[in-house]
């Protein structure tokens, strides 16, 4: 818990100093990034809301991912994320967008798709990053993991769009 909060701290800093704000769109995580950014004091002004769209429904009634993207993806792929993220960010006022959807377990994974699949997704108004990565463990472990690793890929994405500009 103490690195995730190092990590969000870091994060609020430079959004707090750019005057960015992210928006986060979460499946499997439940909530989690959202948990850990606004432990944050001070978060109001750098993080302006959270989806938590763990249906289907939910995540094409919420942010906007086409229904043809859930059938012929499927929810935990980097298509949806992608989606997810950009929808966040069309959905508020944000700057920045991160999502999340994978496969916790212990039931749910196939061998296409086995537990501990999860796909992020980064996104701003002009673009998206996505990729998948698969973890080991348990419900728990897969799910922090999944949340360190959206927060590690949130903070690269941010310093590569900070040398973009430069």
């Amino acid at each position: 818990m103490e690195y995730l909060l190092k990590l969000a701290m870091q994060i609020g800093i430079f959004l707090r100093n750019s005057g960015e704000i992210v928006t986060t769109a979460e499946s499997c995580t439940g909530g989690g990034i959202s948990y850990i950014l606004t432990e944050i004091v001070g978060s109001s002004a750098w993080f302006e809301r959270a989806f938590v769209a763990y249906s289907n429904e939910a995540k094409y009634e919420l942010l906007g991912v086409k229904e043809e993207t859930l059938v012929t993806c499927g929810a935990v792929s980097e298509e949806v994320v992608a989606e997810m993220a950009c929808g966040a960010v069309s959905a508020s006022n944000a700057d920045y967008g991160l999502a999340v959807s994978g496969i916790a377990g212990p039931l749910g994974g196939s061998e296409a798709k086995p537990v501990g699949m999860v796909c992020f997704g980064w996104a701003t108004r002009s673009g998206v990053v996505t990729e998948t990565n698969l973890f080991k463990g348990d419900r728990y472990v897969i799910r922090r993991n999944a949340i360190a690793h959206s927060l590690c890929g949130f903070q690269s994405y941010l310093e590569n769009q900070q040398s973009e500009r430069e």
